[in-house]
């Protein structure tokens, strides 16, 4: 196992380890725990590219162990009722969409390589911002202004892009439209 792989498991131990954070109080810790988890995917990433130590299996896990903490952490947060419970249900759902589109499309017999779109990337940003600022919030006992507020709509918005992107091209995948253009172009 790659050292990178080794960092991938210490975010997967995380996730429980914030949730416990959360659910008995310890918003110090919960904040620490997301703050190292984030560190971590930095490091992690540089790793495996710097070292050479990109494998098939870190390139699955790394992706859902991001998922898996931040999922977490906004359902906690909702809740807690820190977080709108729309919000974290669109995030829940855009996320369940895209599994279940994936897993569909393999059933049928048709794979697809869902890549990540700038929309989703531009999404997940902002909901790692989110969710760091209302650890911190919690932790530092105080409010951050309108940050909240604007952050909780630009995910929104952002989530629902996002799904509708993936959507969009689970369909023109499933409909043949990306592979009739790589053959004739």
């Amino acid at each position: 196992m790659t050292v990178a792989n080794l960092i991938t498991l210490l975010r997967f131990l995380l996730v429980p380890a914030v949730v416990f954070a959360l659910l008995i109080g310890e918003m110090g810790w919960a904040l620490a725990g997301f703050l190292v988890a984030g560190i971590s995917d930095g490091v992690d990433g540089f790793v495996a590219r710097h070292f050479d130590q990109r494998s098939e299996l870190g390139a699955y896990l790394d992706p859902v162990a991001d998922k898996l903490l931040l999922v977490s952490v906004f359902v906690m947060l909702g809740y807690m009722d820190e977080l709108p419970l729309w919000l974290v249900i669109a995030a829940v759902s855009r996320d369940a969409l895209i599994i279940g589109a994936v897993l569909l499309s393999t059933i049928m017999g048709n794979p697809v390589a869902m890549k990540p779109l700038m929309v989703s990337k531009a999404n997940t940003a902002v909901q790692i911002v989110l969710a760091a600022l209302v650890l911190a919030e919690l932790t530092l006992d105080t409010a951050f202004g309108p940050a909240r507020f604007i952050l909780v709509i630009v995910s929104g918005l952002l989530t629902a892009a996002s799904a509708a992107a993936y959507l969009v091209a689970w369909l023109r995948h499933m409909n043949g439209y990306g592979e009739s253009e790589n053959k004739t172009g």
